[in-house]
């Protein structure tokens, strides 16, 4: 009787392979991540080199040691101020920078004029802006080129809305075309609705002041709602995207900041761009 064969479990050869690990997860991953990164904000620092030389307070023209003077915009502001220095600069206003020092106001950063100034009249069927007088006053007598906006509340009836601006503001020679404010959506009726009430705004002002008012509002707001059945007006567009630099052929006016600071008020102002030459302007005035 053959005795039983014993076999011996076969030997496991340990494994001298590593486990493949991510590229990026290693050293040589995140090293190049890191030159990577600082490429990109070299890129970024050089595009703003102007902007931010100006910031950092390298420009020789900045004046030291006086609180009263207006803070530095931020670097966008004056990188898109200095793209556009051939083109005009302006502001808007409200009640919300409270009282203006009129006198103080004339430039940004002390190097763009200000060229124009939009400012809030009225806000619905029912409300003047409080400092709306005085600003309209101010701006004439600081020979800045202005315009008056209406800021549409789109619930309400679009007729005595038309009625209230018409009633307090008075375009004189110089004076820019009125303005229509329209940013919210309505809530108790559809979008052809507002259409219509937008529209009958606008006809009864364009009557009333022998002009076609100009409409402002967002980019979206436009392109969504505005842009395919309002091609007879001319728009004012606000767009803060940081990374936008071009003003668009079909936009009038580009709002492109709302936190800038101007010498003489208080508080942020938006800042716009007007789409053209001084002499342009002029011509878009009353005459």
């Amino acid at each position: 009787m053959r005795k039983p064969v014993v076999r011996k479990a076969p030997v496991r050869k340990k494994s001298t392979s590593k486990k493949k690990t991510s590229f990026w997860k290693g050293t040589r991953g995140s090293f190049v991540l890191g030159v990577l990164f600082t490429l990109f904000l070299f890129v970024v620092a050089y595009h703003y080199r102007n902007g931010l030389a100006y910031y950092f307070s390298f420009k020789s023209d900045k004046i030291a040691n006086n609180k009263e003077e207006k803070r530095l915009s931020d670097v966008r502001n004056f990188q898109l101020l200095s793209k556009y220095e051939h083109k005009v600069a302006g502001l808007d206003v409200s009640q919300y920078q409270g009282n203006i020092n009129w006198s103080a106001v004339r430039d940004l950063e002390n190097t763009f004029p200000i060229g124009f100034v939009f400012i809030r009249a009225t806000v619905g069927k029912d409300k003047v802006d409080s400092e709306f007088e005085d600003n309209w006053l101010g701006a004439k007598n600081n020979k800045i080129i202005r315009g008056a906006y209406h800021y549409y509340r789109p619930n309400e009836n679009s007729l005595e809305q038309a009625e209230i601006f018409i009633k307090n503001v008075t375009l004189q020679k110089g004076d820019l075309p009125p303005v229509l404010d329209i940013e919210k959506l309505p809530k108790n009726q559809s979008i052809d609705s507002l259409k219509v009430g937008l529209k009958r705004w606008l006809e009864k002002v364009d009557a009333h002041y022998k002009v076609k008012p100009i409409i402002y509002t967002g980019e979206n707001y436009y392109n969504e709602f505005l842009k395919d059945e309002f091609t007879e007006y001319t728009f004012w567009i606000a767009n803060y995207n940081f990374f936008v630099e071009d003003i668009k052929d079909d936009w009038l006016f580009w709002q492109f900041t709302e936190k800038a600071t101007v010498s003489g008020i208080n508080g942020n102002v938006d800042v716009s761009i007007y789409n053209g030459s001084p002499k342009m302007l002029r011509y878009l005035t009353k005459n």
